[in-house]
């Protein structure tokens, strides 16, 4: 059943205040245990053995001398594997097609990237494993192979699928393409629009690959019992969907595997899918051993999603006086090797900040010979934004109006009516326009070659399927279970501020525990901004049906009716003189005699979460560009984001910090660099470059508060808004500074000294 609980303003003494996380010690202590921390007893090491073309037909595998060399206990090759029918199933944002999927983990005709599956070892030791990989014989055909997503959408481009047809088009082709998919957005007249435009500007944008780029590689451990059934440990956004495809892939009853959830070490919509999983379940129940495999940083550059890449044309056409009259995109972005990319989500999020009444995205999925990829933070949403950003900008220049002004005459605001469906509801955007135009950055003083940039970001977030269950203890605490990943950190400290104030209980009181597959029912994946929306929903709910029993419990002691007692503060007290002159009982005097007076009390949630409120943000970044290197340097930045409601103001604020800093990267130096046989160069922190704490600058937080009124508490998600605007925000800031437009990403010394050079020569 789907479930909304809508908001109520009220008083609040906990919600919203800043106490400390309920796994910050064991983190700062090193006692929290992620997923290479598990072993068990007799335990192998598993370690797989990838391709080395980008594209190849597999026309043999000879493991034989890998089996018989001593401490091999277990290998599996694609024979290991049932093949599976087209069959889609959401896992995060994306969606995936579980055909596809066991050919990911697993080549089966053919290796479609550098560093695609091909075999898996479980042995005694990891020399042991590396020495039986060498002796595995694979033999190759090497096909032609396509990384560029512009290449792959030639006519002469090689066919990564000879099955794949070009969904959405008529009349339905009769070639096998690397387009698996065309989707069409839009509202209005676009034509019509653009003839009332006085000025329309046309751009095309490209950007590169980047990966989540989390500290923790992939990790698991599988151990397959006698008996069938399955015990496994793992690093996972989303333990229940890690289940279900494993059992879907391993043709496994799913009430056979039993998903232990690891703290996890950084996801950012990187860890949905099954890697390593299946095939540490495979090799376990081959050699009757537990096995853990744990990816090296080499191995989840290679081998796991990056987000995609695209190609971005934008149209838009305006009026002299600032008005947005027609706005058109063709976003053709990279899925990797099997179709799935992020292109629905950005066709939805492309243009959805303004108010527009003539709209047109076009959207194409592409496979190219790259790793499958996968959600990271708002996926696609920040390259269609660099897009629609860095126009929106070059027409306020051009008719020389305030950015911000610009973009207020042209907010989308409640009501707005989407181009992808839905009507908005209550949204802060204009707040934080507002704010960002009052803001003290704005005003600040620029020196030579500085530059300031404004740019804004979208996301419509989700709810899903959500379960919980609240235990009253008997001394009077509680214990809340649930089922969603604490991603980011401090999910788990904002469920038991909710809890902790529906009961008038303090904080330290409430004990979240994050539950295995066998604990609770069905959670969808922590993904989309959902966590504390949907998790916080469900935990209000067993919290006020646990207060239900409590006054039940205490209005039996007292021999009332129900009805005459209310809850207050952590008591149970008579709801006027008329009932009694009793003394109020608190949580633990009603917990110590439940024994007596019914058992256990307890609340229970199991809902489909709906009404996740949207999220908006405007970011404010200053740059100071070197003409002599290129280099670009981040000077000061501020993000002003509607939360609906911040119920742990630090950790909001750490969530606005950590998307800046992402996009910040994402900006300036982070790329996927192939060479001409396909192979990956930079599979690793050293040439692959993550921000560092020298890169950025403190970054200042404004949380605006907007309260969704389908939540108990007015929250909206929030964590994939703030990657979205850093993009395009550096990219209007480098502009200000030295008067070039920077197209594509990333915008890294060499591409900003090529720009300044051609701008010279003009």
């Amino acid at each position: 059943m789907s479930t909304t609980v809508k908001y109520v303003e009220r008083d609040l003494k906990v919600v919203g205040t800043r106490p400390l996380r309920p796994d910050g010690v064991d983190k700062v202590t090193g006692r929290a245990r992620y997923g290479a921390d598990y072993n068990l007893p007799g335990q192998l090491v598993g370690l797989v053995l990838r391709s080395p073309h980008a594209h190849a037909r597999i026309k043999s595998i000879d493991v034989t001398a890998a089996e018989k060399l001593p401490g091999v206990k277990a290998v599996v090759t694609r024979d290991d594997f049932p093949d599976m029918p087209v069959e889609y199933a959401a896992a995060g944002e994306l969606t995936i097609n579980f055909r596809d999927v066991t050919r990911n983990m697993m080549a089966r005709e053919k290796v479609l990237y550098d560093g695609h599956p091909v075999a898996a070892v479980a042995a005694t030791s990891e020399s042991i494993a590396r020495k039986a990989l060498k002796l595995m014989k694979v033999e190759y055909e090497v096909l032609g192979h396509v990384i560029d997503v512009r290449d792959a959408m030639k006519a002469d481009a090689p066919v990564l699928h000879e099955d794949q047809f070009t969904v959405g088009v008529e009349p339905k082709p009769t070639k096998p393409s690397n387009v698996a998919k065309r989707l069409v957005f839009g509202c209005g007249d676009i034509e019509a629009g653009f003839k009332k435009a006085d000025l329309v500007i046309e751009r095309e944008f490209n950007t590169k690959p980047v990966h989540q780029g989390y500290i923790e590689p992939q990790a698991c451990l599988a151990n397959y019992t006698e008996d069938g059934q399955v015990e496994l440990w793992t690093a996972s956004q989303g333990h229940f969907t890690l289940r279900a495809q494993c059992a879907k892939v391993l043709a496994i009853e799913v009430s056979k595997i039993r998903v232990i959830p690891t703290e996890l070490g950084g996801g950012f919509g990187g860890k949905n899918n099954i890697y390593n999983e299946p095939l540490a379940i495979a090799l376990s129940r081959k050699s009757n051993r537990p096995v853990k495999m744990v990816m090296t940083r080499g191995e989840v550059f290679r081998a796991t999603g990056p987000t995609s890449g695209a190609q971005v044309k934008v149209k838009m056409g305006c009026t002299k006086d600032g008005r947005i009259v027609a706005g058109e995109a063709e976003l053709n972005y990279q899925a990797g090797a099997f179709a799935g990319s992020s292109v629905p989500m950005a066709s939805m999020c492309t243009f959805t900040r303004y108010d527009l009444e003539n709209v047109r995205v076009v959207g194409h999925d592409i496979t190219v010979n790259r790793p499958k990829v996968a959600a990271y933070r708002a996926p696609g949403a920040p390259i269609a934004v660099f897009a629609v950003e860095t126009i929106i900008d070059e027409m306020a220049e051009k008719l020389g109006l305030d950015p911000i002004d610009m973009r207020l005459k042209n907010a989308a605001k409640e009501g707005t009516q989407t181009y992808y469906g839905p009507k908005l509801g209550a949204i802060g955007y204009i707040d934080t326009l507002k704010k960002a135009k009052e803001h003290p950055h704005l005003t600040a003083p620029l020196g030579p070659n500085q530059g300031r940039g404004i740019a804004t970001g979208f996301w419509f977030n989700i709810g899903n399927e959500t379960s919980t269950t609240l235990n009253v203890n008997e001394d009077g605490t509680v214990t809340l279970m649930i089922g969603t990943i604490d991603v980011a950190g401090g999910s788990r400290a904002a469920f038991a501020q909710m809890v902790a104030e529906e009961l008038g209980i303090p904080y330290d009181k409430v004990r979240p525990v994050v539950g295995d597959t066998s604990a609770l029912g069905f959670n969808f994946v922590t993904a989309g901004s959902r966590g504390t929306f949907a998790t916080g929903m469900a935990a209000v709910i067993c919290a006020r049906q646990a207060i239900d029993k409590l006054r039940e419990r205490a209005a039996a002691a007292w021999k009332v009716p129900v009805d005459g007692v209310i809850w207050e503060n952590g008591f149970a007290k008579p709801a006027s003189s008329n009932v009694g002159d009793f003394e109020p009982m608190s949580i633990a005097q009603i917990a110590k005699t439940a024994g007596r007076t019914g058992g256990t009390i307890a609340g229970h949630a199991e809902i489909n979460a709906q009404g996740a409120g949207p999220g908006f943000g405007t970011h404010i970044v200053d740059v100071e560009v070197d003409r002599q290197t290129g280099a670009v340097k981040i000077l000061r930045y501020t993000v002003i984001q509607d939360t609906g409601k911040a119920i742990h103001p630090a950790y909001v604020e750490g969530q606005f910090q950590g998307g800046a800093v992402q996009g910040i990267g994402w900006a300036l130096n982070e790329e996927y660099i192939y060479n001409k046989d396909g192979r990956l160069e930079n599979p690793g922190f050293l040439d692959y470059r993550v921000p560092v704490a020298s890169d950025v600058p403190m970054i200042d937080t404004v949380i605006v508060e907007v309260p969704n009124p389908n939540h108990p508490y007015g929250v909206r998600g929030i964590g994939e808004v703030p990657i979205i605007p850093p993009m395009a925000a550096i990219a209007n800031a480098i502009y200000d500074a030295v008067g070039i437009r920077m197209q594509e990403q990333p915008m890294s010394p060499p591409k900003i000294l090529k720009a300044l050079e051609t701008a010279a020569k003009h």
